[in-house]
């Protein structure tokens, strides 16, 4: 048995086979981690959906903040945007079906020596911490109060945790550390806006949430997506699997057991 975790799949489902079969997948040995965003930009979101699903416990999947964004469009509170390419899932017969087996998925999921999450855990943060924000949240979207946090999801505040923070605040800000971080500020505060490399930002202004001094360490090795300027992230601790597949980059997975990791170029 092997496990495989891959970065963001965003449609790009013609690669995600190419690779399975480079590494000859079996659902029936094998496990398929995969870090969120598994739907968006790339041409074949529907058919990411009915794969994944059709994994069962074989696959292992985190929410990515594109994933909510559908589940948003679903309900009607938000329109597709004009890049994405998911109209498809909204006419397709087995919409429904797909929609509820996403909004089941958790925001963090955990293996006996690592964490996968779609954008990171927040700098402030425990294990134990994570986990329980985590458990709240899904407890939300797996309820009647799915369109409430949705709708209400939308915003970059609060920026900054605090173990006080309640409610929709602190719903918020799990939301944002788990499926939209990049950049901390120095003192711990989220910024939401820059996308660039690491390498081209002024590390007195802006800090990888991974390298904040003053971050929480873990016990466990943390696996994440979300952020393709970084183009493939691996250090002892902190691995980063979006290398840009949608944006003609590459989709890329690692095999825990021997840390080999595998890409897959963007099809032409």
């Amino acid at each position: 048995m092997a496990t495989y975790i891959v970065g963001d799949i965003q449609g790009c489902f013609d690669e995600l086979q190419q690779l399975l079969k480079r590494v000859a997948f079996s659902a029936q040995k094998d496990q398929l981690w995969l870090a969120g965003d598994l739907v968006a930009r790339g041409p074949k979101s529907l058919e990411t959906l009915r794969f994944v699903r059709s994994l069962g416990d074989s696959a292992k999947v985190v929410l990515g903040n594109h994933d909510l964004h559908l589940m948003a469009v679903s309900i009607g509170l938000k329109k597709v945007k004009d890049k994405d390419k998911t109209a498809p899932i909204f006419s397709a017969p087995d919409r429904d079906e797909l929609l509820t087996w996403l909004s089941q998925q958790p925001l963090l999921a955990e293996h006996d020596e690592f964490v996968m999450c779609h954008a990171g855990i927040s700098p402030q943060w425990d294990l134990a911490t994570a986990r329980q924000c985590a458990r709240e949240v899904e407890g939300i979207l797996q309820s009647r109060q799915l369109p409430w946090l949705l709708e209400n999801m939308y915003s970059n505040q609060p920026d900054l945790w605090d173990d006080s923070l309640q409610g929709l605040d602190r719903y918020r800000y799990t939301i944002n550390a788990f499926t939209r971080m990049r950049f901390c500020f120095p003192d711990g505060r989220l910024d939401m806006e820059c996308k660039l490399p690491p390498q081209e930002v002024s590390q007195d202004i802006l800090v990888p949430w991974f390298k904040l001094s003053q971050r929480v360490p873990l016990e466990k090795s943390v696996l994440f997506g979300h952020w393709a300027a970084l183009q493939g992230h691996i250090d002892e601790r902190i691995i980063g699997l979006d290398t840009g597949c949608v944006w003609g980059g590459s989709l890329t997975m690692i095999r825990w057991e021997d840390k080999q990791v595998f890409t897959q170029e963007a099809l032409s």
